[in-house]
């Protein structure tokens, strides 16, 4: 198989304010490179309402909407409204949110949004917490996390929302995760979100935060890899709500003791939570796996 060149032109400067080996701005380098200049964001309050730079400066190269923490969804509809409205079909219209902003305070708007099937790119950059305004759990926070908000013994003791599953459940056209440690796949799938026109679609992209996970800066892309080798953060994409395809095994996997061992959030975990942790691991890959195998063999070519 003839693979082509990733796309090398950025479209997002280095005067940023991400802290340092933070995944959210690998994150926007990566999609903005696959998206293309005719592009137009929506960001709600998150990290990268910050990182972006104060007004009137910005480190993107592209036209950005900034918008209320619950809004994202509803912004995105109208933002595109108004560019129909202008016969402007070419802009892609690509809302940017964190995880509060996605899987909490942003869902409402964002559920009505893909109920309509509103024609934007809705794109979750997960740092498992609240990480703008102090590192407080989120319902994408992992199980066995420490935050602010879930200190000492009082640990997050619930499982992370599956937040693919409950847009797949939207029967949206497209759906899928993506890692910055895995960028070919990651602008594979930004660049088939750009092409699938007329629906909603939606990306959940890991994005490792040094600062809240209590990790080197330096090791951002290493662990964002271990998720996946460990299987924490399977790769994966749903169509249409039912066809699934999975793309990246994992075959062997590596014990996930070995993705949170390296994480300061998680030295508090006892032998006998690894192993916990590693059930709900090995029992939602298989979930997933029986979910591919379902799909049809055209959607797992």
């Amino acid at each position: 198989m003839i693979h082509s060149p990733l796309p090398q032109t950025d479209y997002m400067a280095s005067g940023h304010v991400g802290c340092p080996g933070c995944g959210a701005t690998v994150a926007m380098k990566f999609a903005l490179r696959a998206l293309g200049e005719k592009t137009m964001l929506v960001i709600p309050a998150c990290c990268w309402a910050i990182i972006a730079g104060s007004h009137p400066q910005t480190s993107l190269k592209v036209p950005v909407l900034h918008t209320a923490f619950a809004t994202a969804g509803a912004a995105a509809s109208g933002l595109r409204a108004a560019l129909d409205m202008r016969g402007d079909t070419e802009t892609t219209v690509v809302a940017w949110a964190g995880d509060g902003g996605t899987f909490d305070i942003g869902f409402q708007a964002l559920s009505g949004a893909v109920e309509r099937n509103e024609d934007f790119i809705y794109v979750c950059y997960d740092n498992e917490a609240y990480m703008n305004t102090g590192v407080q759990r989120s319902s994408s926070t992992p199980f066995g996390t420490r935050t602010t908000t879930t200190p000492g013994t009082n640990w997050k003791h619930t499982r992370k929302k599956n937040i693919v599953e409950a847009f797949a459940a939207h029967r949206i056209p497209y759906a899928a995760t993506a890692s910055i440690a895995y960028p070919e796949d990651m602008i594979r799938k930004f660049q088939r979100a750009r092409e699938l026109k007329g629906g909603s679609r939606f990306l959940h992209v890991y994005a490792t935060c040094p600062t809240g996970w209590r990790v080197p800066s330096d090791q951002c892309i290493k662990i964002a890899r271990l998720a996946v080798k460990t299987r924490a953060f399977p790769l994966y994409e749903v169509t249409d709500g039912v066809r699934y395809t999975l793309n990246h095994d994992a075959e062997p996997p590596l014990p996930v003791r070995d993705y949170l061992s390296v994480q300061g959030r998680f030295k508090h975990l006892t032998d006998d939570d690894y192993g916990e942790i590693q059930a709900m691991v090995d029992e939602d890959w298989e979930l997933l796996k029986r979910k591919v195998a379902l799909a049809p063999e055209e959607a797992r070519a």
